[in-house]
This record gives structure tokens, C-alpha cells and sequence, in this order.
């Protein structure tokens, strides 16, 4: 028990530490005040550095990170208010590399900071309550009720032992962690908030706890390309990307580092244990970034064999709705995805020549070992197996980059898309990921420009070689069925840059077509998912028919609930999630979508006002790539001609071009192409959705689809009246008579009208409704008449 004497000085230099860092505004405070808690932290022991993390850390992570409303953290007058930027993004915006250098030094897995964290949390001195409205939506929507908030512990271990009763209120619960975890959520959400906060910037649309209205947003054009220089100089210079590189490389390890142990071959090997504490540290620093980056509002958060299980079903799609993920987290998940990624590339790559002692760099390392070994350790099999890290981000990742596609409205920012578009392209290609990719984030981190590099290592990351087909089969979907998914983006923005949306469509398919062997693989499991269990005269399908089941139920599980509405303007939604489309003959397959794209992309570029030559050779690259991976010499050109649109038919329709050659569509009819348009910035997307349902039904109520049968209605129909004289006695009986006259007159007009309608090809469309100014104007109307009543009634 410390003295009196001790505890009240740690408590008042705890509480002017707390004063300091809430007046640390500019760069030279701000540095001042982490070499004052660096200084405070190495002279006091954990006891005594108990009331530093239960008054000052809390505040110290709300000014990191520049959190306005954090309501787990103490009251704090209005004066003292946090400023809207953190620190952390001061010093990613200032050009001052010192200001950088100290609150990474500050924060640093090997800094002092972070190993008191890891001695307060070995005595288990400090709890803190995590706020559950900063929890990832999908776990916010399940503390809340109490049926679901009880099971949360098994249906995700994430959580075991985290969530609790609260002691005041019974009914509700609560998020406990310890200091490093309580962190570790605060620099997850820190990207979320930021990405919340800029996306409502740009809407002026308040953002509501349990749904999002819609983005009201505007297009703006252009694709954020970048060459590797920078981009690397992206990361130099962003402070929270080098932390995020640094946690991960200290805190989760990528391969097997036991097997590169010293007398490795000795007996006295099989009797050390795996350190349980690296491994726990490890599966929840990933699952803490998978959870708030990946998973957040996604409607179907966990497998669905693992619901079942438990017997729970979440009605998460009601509440979230068509949601896509949060905006802006595309550089950070580029970056995780990437280091996870590693995993493979250390299992297939021959990286055992690395030693450790020339690799530092790659060692599990860092002041968290509760053990207080930070010797290399042995890894569990569960961690060290093929692609251990990559089963653990295969669907969430599959999921945040299909509801991209799938949901961003259109007239939003390409900019998001791009980066998503880019952390796809990314995962696909393992084979190009080498320690080199690191090199600059090492360079900030180390502190130095020592090369570590293996150059025999680097020369096998030329391309894909065989050694990567278990990788490719295990992800099977990211090179068929989302390919086919973002085909379908293309069409839907293409509007918006041609020339960028016909890059990033020639970026997928020179990825398929890189290498004969990629190709053939993809084609074999092709043609074995599309046939029956049956002996094949090719050895190499004979092995490929035992990966189909578990295509069959990636495929259902993975899009479990995502499909493209009818007001998307998408292709996919008549024939959702029951096949693999890529390479099949149909309309809606891959190759006819594509010579489709190619056609409107072309006519886009040569309608505009210059016809660059640079857009033009992108088109004949697509050409050509096209060719090559369906195995034809040319793209055959699909004429346009009424021939072709036939009503069962109706796909090309809701891809339109607007202009072919020199030629006008204007004579083309398509039908239901504006009410199966995309929903734009313009409209009410949820009315405009029950509007269009509304006006479907009523149009097959009418038989309006049908086309006008011309034998139908060429004869009139007479009704022999009785020959006696009818004797209308009384007023009853004629209002009677006159109310069946009138009756019969609507009658006959509404059968009339509906008559031309179907003649003329009319249909019922009450999506005009939907638009803003439609609905204000209602809407200003009833205020309007209400207050007149309510002044009426008030005089």
C-alpha cells in the first residue's frame, strides 16, 4: 500500500498533467507535455501511476484524437472544451516533423506510455466503461436488447468477459476493458468519427443513432490515382498510419517466428510452450480493426452457419438498411489488409532464409508481454498456418467492398470508391506484396534507412506462380462473383468519368488475364462449378470438384442479404445469388456485360467534347484483355436493333447508352428505364423505393406490362335489356339508378383509359412524387394548413 504522502502527490501531478494537456494547443506545448508525461510515467510505479490513467488518460485521448463529445470522459467546463482537431491530426496537416516525432515517440508500442499501460494492466489496477454509442452499429444494435446482449459473449469471443451489468441500472449493460483495450478502441473509432464527420460536412444531414437518411450528396469527378512513390509519401506523413503500421508489426505477428529460433533442432525445443498472452493480444488487436472498419453497419455482421447455430437471427437489415460502409477508412484498410496479407506471403515465398536477428523489423516485440518476455516466441498452429490472418478478413472484407459497389448513390464522391476499389485489387494480388511496400513506413519507425531486405525473396514476387493456387481457390469469390458485382458498377457510373470508371474495369481484367496459369485456374473452377460430380478425362478437375461445396456456401453465406434493389438500376436482382455469372453465355454474363460496358464506354468517349487518345487506347487495351479471357479473337460488337429487345429481355434496357455514333436513341423505346433508374440526389430514396413498388403493382394489376391485344376490345359488348317497361317508384330507386350510371360511367372511362394506356404503351409511374422538391412542397403546404386551423381555432 503506498503512503499517504505518495499517493496525494501522483494524484495532484496527475491532475496538473490533466491541465496541461488540455491547454497544449500549439506545437511547442504540445511537445513540452509528452516529455512531461513520459518523464511523470518513468518516476512512478503502476501503483502510483493509477491516477494517471483514471483522470489523465482519459483526457489525453480525447485531445490525440480530437474527440468533442467523448461521454465516457469527465465533464469538463466549456472553456476547456477539446478543439475539434486532435493531435494527431495537427501533426499529420503541419509541416513540423518534430511535433510528429514526439507523439510517436509518445505513443509508441515500445515507449514508456505503452509499458506502463502493459504493467497497470498485469496488476489489473484500472477499468474503464467504454461509451456504447462508439461501439461498431451492428454491437450497439445488440446490447440494446437484452435477448441478444446475453449471447454477444459466445456468438463473438471478441467480446468474452468485455460485457457486463451495470450496477446502477440493471437493464442496461456495459462495455468493460482495460487500459490497453480501452486504447486500442478509442484509435479504431478514431477513423470511423473522422470519416462520419466529413461525410456529414458534405451533406449537411444529421446523422441519426440508428439509420442513415441518405447521401445528399454531389458528384465529384476524378479518380484518385497514385503512383507508389506517392502514396508512400501519403503515409510519411500521416502520423495515425504510422502508428496503425507500427501496432500491427509489434502487436501481431505474421509468421511462424519460433521455427527461426537458435538450436531450434535441439530436444529443449519441444518443450516450449506458445506465450497464450501474443496470440490473445494478437486475434484481438485484428479483431478490434475487422469489427469498427469492416464489419460497423453491416446488416449481416457474423456467418451465418454461426447464428444458426445459436439459434439467433438479427433483423439488422430493417434497422441498418441499404447503408454502405463508412467513408474515408479505404487508406487504413489498404494498409491492414496488406500486412495481414503477409501471412501468405511468408508461407509461400521460401521466407525461412530471413533470420530474425537480421529482421528486427518483423520481431513480436513491444512492452505488452505480461509474462515480461519479449524473446521471440513459438506461434499456435492457428496462427501459423497457410494464410492464417487471411480467413480472418475474408468475409468482412468481401462484405465492406461489395456494399461499396452495391449501395454508394449515385452522384457521391468517387474518391471512396476509388480507395475500396483500390484494397480490392490489392488482396487479389498477394503475389505483389514484398517488405519493400514497408520500407518508408520502417524508415519513420526505426529511425533509419537500414535495408533489410532478402534479395532472394524479392525476386519471387515477380507475379503469380502455382504455389499461389491454394490462395486463389480459398478466395474464389473476389475473382468471380464480385468481379461480376462491380460489372454492374461500371454500368451505374459510368456517367460519371468514362475514362476513369473504363480504368478501373481494365485494371480488374489485366489483373485476370496477368498470368496463362491464373487464367486457366479460374476458368477449371469455372466450368467444375457449373457441371455435375462426374469423372473428368483431366486430372486437374478431378481435384478441383471438392472446393465446390465450399464456393456454394462462401457464395451464400458472403452475399448473405445483399442484393441490388429494383430502383438501383443494377442487373443482378432478377437472378440474385443462385450461380457464378463470369463465363456464362447468357445476357447477363460476364463477356456480353463487358462488350456491352465497351460499347457505352466508347460511345461516352467519343460523344464527349475531345476525344483523347489516351481514353481510346484504354479502350482497345479492354478490347484486347477481354478477348483474351474469353478466348475470342475480337469483341464482337452487339447491335443495337429491336431485334435484340425482346420484353423478356429487358437488361440492356436499364443500360442505355446515351448516344451511339453519331446516331440519336430518341425512336428506341425501353421500357421502365426511368423508374428503374438509380435513385439520384434529387429524391427521397425510400419513397421513391415504395413508390416505384407501388407503382409495379398497380401496373400488373392492369395487365399496363402487356401489350394491347388487338382482338380484345374491337367488338362492343351488348346487354338484352327485358322487354317489359321498368316503373321506378319512389326517390330511392332513382338514386339508385342515377348512382349505377354514374358508377358505370367511371367504369367504362377507367377501362377506356386503361385500354389506351396499354395501347399506346402508358404504365402508371408515381416516382415523380419522390422528388425533394415535391415533398417539401406538400410538406410546407400541411404546416401551412394546420396553422391556419390551429390560428382559426385560436381566434
Amino acid at each position: 500500500m503506498l503512503p499517504h504522502s505518495y499517493a496525494v502527490d501522483s494524484l495532484s501531478r496527475s491532475q496538473d498533467l490533466a491541465s496541461a494537456i488540455l491547454a497544449s494547443t500549439t506545437p511547442s506545448q504540445i511537445s513540452a507535455t509528452c516529455a512531461s508525461i513520459d518523464f511523470f510515467l518513468q518516476s512512478h510505479s503502476p501503483d502510483q501511476s493509477r491516477h494517471f490513467f483514471s483522470i489523465t488518460f482519459p483526457i489525453l485521448i480525447c485531445k490525440l484524437f480530437g474527440f468533442d463529445d467523448a461521454s465516457s470522459l469527465p465533464p469538463l467546463p466549456p472553456s476547456q472544451k477539446p478543439p475539434s482537431n486532435g493531435w494527431v491530426e495537427l501533426a499529420s496537416q503541419s509541416s513540423l516533423p518534430d511535433l510528429s516525432s514526439k507523439i510517436f515517440s509518445l505513443l509508441s508500442p515500445n515507449g514508456t506510455l505503452m509499458n506502463s499501460i502493459s504493467a497497470v494492466d498485469r496488476h489489473s489496477l484500472v477499468k474503464y466503461v467504454f461509451p456504447v454509442e462508439r461501439l461498431p452499429e451492428w454491437v450497439r444494435f445488440m446490447l440494446s436488447n437484452e435477448k441478444y446482449f446475453r449471447v454477444i459473449s459466445d456468438l463473438c469471443p471478441f467480446f468474452k468477459g468485455k460485457v457486463k451489468e451495470d450496477a446502477v441500472q440493471g437493464s442496461l449493460c456495459q462495455i468493460q476493458l482495460n487500459v490497453f483495450e480501452y486504447y486500442l478502441f478509442w484509435f479504431a473509432y478514431y477513423p470511423v468519427c473522422k470519416g462520419n464527420s466529413e461525410n456529414l460536412d458534405s451533406n449537411s444531414v444529421k446523422r441519426s443513432s440508428k439509420f442513415r437518411l441518405e447521401n445528399w450528396t454531389r458528384s465529384i469527378r476524378g479518380f484518385s490515382g497514385s503512383s507508389k512513390r506517392e502514396m508512400e509519401q501519403k503515409f510519411e506523413g500521416n502520423l495515425y498510419v504510422q502508428l496503425l503500421y507500427a501496432y500491427l508489426r509489434a502487436f501481431v505477428p505474421i509468421f511462424d517466428l519460433g521455427a527461426h529460433q537458435p538450436y531450434r533442432s535441439s530436444i529443449l525445443n519441444y518443450s516450449l510452450k506458445c506465450d497464450g498472452s501474443v496470440i490473445v493480444r494478437a486475434e484481438f488487436l485484428v479483431n478490434v480493426f475487422v469489427h469498427y472498419w469492416l464489419v460497423d453497419n453491416d446488416f449481416s455482421p457474423l456467418p451465418v452457419n454461426v447464428c444458426k447455430s445459436f439459434g439467433v437471427s438479427f433483423p439488422f437489415r430493417s434497422m441498418l438498411g441499404e447503408i454502405p460502409p463508412t467513408s474515408g477508412l479505404g487508406e487504413v484498410v489498404k494498409l491492414f489488409v496488406k500486412y495481414l496479407n503477409l501471412s501468405s506471403v511468408m508461407s509461400t515465398d521460401g521466407f525461412d532464409n530471413i533470420e530474425c536477428n537480421e529482421s528486427p523489423r518483423w520481431r513480436v516485440s513491444g512492452g505488452f508481454d505480461s509474462g515480461g518476455s519479449r524473446d521471440l516466441v513459438s506461434l499456435s498452429p492457428s496462427v501459423c498456418s497457410v494464410g492464417s490472418w487471411n480467413s480472418w478478413i475474408q468475409r468482412p472484407l468481401y462484405r465492406f467492398i461489395l456494399r461499396t459497389f452495391l449501395f454508394s448513390p449515385v452522384g457521391t464522391s468517387m474518391k471512396n470508391t476509388s480507395q475500396v476499389f483500390s484494397v480490392w485489387v490489392s488482396y487479389m494480388e498477394p503475389w505483389t506484396i514484398s517488405l519493400d511496400d514497408f520500407a518508408e513506413l520502417d524508415v519513420v519507425i526505426n529511425g533509419s534507412s537500414k535495408d533489410v531486405r532478402n534479395q532472394e525473396t524479392e525476386s519471387q514476387n515477380s507475379g503469380y506462380s502455382p504455389v499461389w493456387q491454394a490462395f486463389v481457390l480459398s478466395n474464389f469469390l473476389y475473382y468471380s462473383s464480385l468481379v461480376m458485382h462491380f460489372i454492374g458498377f461500371a454500368h451505374k457510373f459510368l456517367h460519371t468519368d468514362p475514362e476513369v470508371i473504363a480504368q478501373m474495369v481494365l485494371k480488374v481484367i489485366s489483373l485476370l488475364t496477368s498470368s496463362k496459369e491464373l487464367v486457366d485456374l479460374i476458368k477449371n473452377v469455372d466450368v467444375v462449378f457449373h457441371s455435375k460430380q462426374a469423372v473428368s478425362s483431366k486430372s486437374a478437375l478431378n481435384s478441383l470438384y471438392r472446393i465446390v461445396p465450399s464456393i456454394r456456401e462462401q457464395l451464400k453465406d458472403w452475399e448473405d442479404g445483399l442484393c441490388e434493389s429494383d430502383a438501383d438500376g443494377s442487373f443482378l436482382h432478377e437472378n440474385w445469388n443462385k450461380d457464378l455469372k463470369l463465363f456464362s453465355d447468357g445476357e447477363d454474363g460476364g463477356q456480353r456485360l463487358l462488350q456491352l460496358f465497351i460499347l457505352r464506354a466508347e460511345a461516352e468517349l467519343q460523344g464527349g467534347d475531345i476525344a483523347h487518345a489516351h481514353s481510346l487506347q484504354i479502350i482497345d487495351s479492354l478490347k484486347e484483355k477481354v478477348s483474351y479471357l474469353f478466348g475470342g479473337s475480337t469483341v464482337k460488337p452487339i447491335p443495337i436493333s429491336p431485334e435484340l429487345r425482346q420484353p423478356q429481355h429487358t437488361r440492356d434496357e436499364l443500360f442505355k447508352p446515351r448516344r451511339v455514333g453519331n446516331q440519336t436513341s430518341a425512336n428506341v423505346t425501353y421500357k421502365g428505364d426511368w423508374m428503374k433508374r438509380p435513385i439520384s440526389d434529387d429524391e427521397v430514396a425510400w419513397l421513391a423505393k415504395l413508390l416505384i413498388w407501388l407503382s409495379s403493382w398497380l401496373n400488373e394489376s392492369l395487365r399496363l406490362n402487356r401489350p394491347e391485344d388487338n382482338d380484345v376490345g374491337s367488338k362492343w359488348l351488348y346487354v338484352n335489356m327485358p322487354g317489359d317497361a321498368v316503373n321506378l317508384n319512389g326517390s330511392g330507386e332513382i338514386v339508385k339508378t342515377l348512382v349505377c350510371l354514374i358508377g358505370s360511367w367511371l367504369l367504362m372511362m377507367g377501362t377506356t383509359t386503361t385500354r389506351l394506356m396499354r395501347k399506346h404503351g402508358l404504365r402508371i409511374n408515381l416516382r415523380v412524387l419522390a422528388s425533394k422538391k415535391v415533398v417539401m412542397v406538400l410538406l410546407i403546404f400541411v404546416v401551412f394548413s394546420v396553422l391556419k386551423k390551429a390560428c382559426g381555432l385560436f381566434h
